[in-house]
């Protein structure tokens, strides 16, 4: 897939987090991005906000929890900042030549000196993340960001815990300080809508109140881009409108408007727009088709506590109400209890399916699945009958 630049949302971005206005202070507690998979984040993370953080002078270090699901959190982590250290105590290294040039940092000939192993990082009665970042913070004169892909991992353990638990510390030991040269910001981004939003939402959570936005997914501009490279390899695309129509529908997903363009090929120039809608729409229902199938493969209750959430756009509180709980009863044709329906929701929650956009309040996590449950409902005989519990 071609890579479609966006340098001036990634300018942006690393402007507000790294020199943040009075409104943008708040990203200093710490910002957390979530968007739905295969929808371009880690490629934005790595090709375009990483550049721009470091173009600041800033030091990035990057770790995704998907690259070993088998790992602990923490280990990662620990792994990805100890070689960010090893890189800074390298001399020549890409990452001190850059401060040198943009800081005019005095490096010394052996590269910055901590006072501390880096293999002691991570290990018992070896220096904590707030000591190693703090000191990377001072001796490097400089901003520290580091971004954590796939962040709900740390959900999974009571590991993952302790470890937003140190990376708070860590924020709370550097940024109040009045006279630092640079500030730890903390970046999280997952797919996980719901669990990535819990992890600023639940008071227990370590970075509970910290900001939580939806990741700016692609527009317009991406399609005119892709139109244009397709277009110059000689092949067959629709008209700007609507292939900007059917991007919507895919839920700007780059590799499905690509299955699209690739499937309309099979028609002749003239019938491109009549069918590319339809080609859209096809991969739309097989795609909700998956996600419904969850829905009633979790049964009857999960069916009605779902059929609650999905019938307000802007959420519903009074999940576990007794009125509510009663008409889950009905439904299901024989008497439930609230700590039924909270597994239910839970199990739902855990399937990435709704999630909880404010305390009391839930909602559907993927509006594409909402609209698509909608639609399915609204045609004749097209629910297929629930699993039973």
């Amino acid at each position: 897939m071609s890579y479609f630049p966006r340098h001036a949302l990634a300018e942006q971005m690393a402007g507000q987090l790294l020199r943040p206005g009075i409104l943008d202070q708040g990203l200093r507690s710490g910002l957390f991005l979530s968007g739905l998979r295969r929808t371009g984040k880690t490629t934005f993370l790595q090709q375009d906000l990483m550049p721009a953080l470091e173009a600041h002078d800033a030091v990035v270090i990057y770790v995704d929890l998907w690259s070993d699901t088998h790992a602990e959190p923490g280990a990662l982590v620990h792994a990805a900042i100890r070689n960010a250290l090893l890189e800074l105590q390298t001399p020549a290294s890409s990452v001190l030549a850059r401060l040198a040039r943009i800081k005019g940092l005095d490096v010394e000939a052996l590269g910055v000196k901590f006072g501390f192993e880096l293999m002691d990082l991570g290990s018992k009665g070896g220096p904590t993340l707030a000591q190693a970042l703090m000191e990377v913070v001072d001796k490097a004169k400089t901003h520290v960001v580091l971004i954590v892909d796939e962040v709900q991992q740390v959900l999974a353990t009571e590991q993952g815990a302790q470890l937003m638990l140190a990376l708070k510390a860590a924020r709370d030991a550097i940024n109040p300080r009045p006279d630092t040269p640079g500030y730890f910001l903390f970046i999280g981004t997952g797919s996980h809508r719901a669990q990535v939003a819990s992890l600023t939402l639940q008071g227990k959570q370590a970075f509970a109140g910290a900001t939580s936005l939806g990741y700016p997914t692609l527009g317009d501009d991406y399609v005119e881009y892709l139109l244009a490279a397709v277009a110059a390899e000689g092949a067959k695309v629709p008209s700007l409108a609507v292939a900007v129509a059917a991007f919507e529908t895919l839920g700007h997903r780059p590799e499905e408007l690509l299955r699209a363009l690739r499937m309309v090929q099979q028609y002749v120039a003239g019938q491109v727009d009549t069918f590319f809608p339809v080609i859209a729409l096809t991969l739309k229902s097989a795609a909700a088709d998956v996600e419904l199938r969850k829905i009633e493969d979790l049964g009857l209750l999960a069916l009605a506590v779902f059929e609650r959430v999905v019938a307000a756009e802007d959420g519903v509180r009074g999940l576990f109400s007794a009125d509510s709980v009663a008409a889950y009863g009905a439904v299901v044709g024989h008497e439930v209890t609230t700590d039924q329906v909270q597994r239910v929701a839970d199990e739902l929650r855990n399937a990435n399916i709704i999630m909880r956009k404010s305390h009391g309040m839930y909602c559907v996590t993927d509006p594409f699945v909402r609209r698509a449950w909608l639609a399915h409902k609204s045609r004749p005989g097209a629910v297929p009958p629930p699993a039973q519990d």
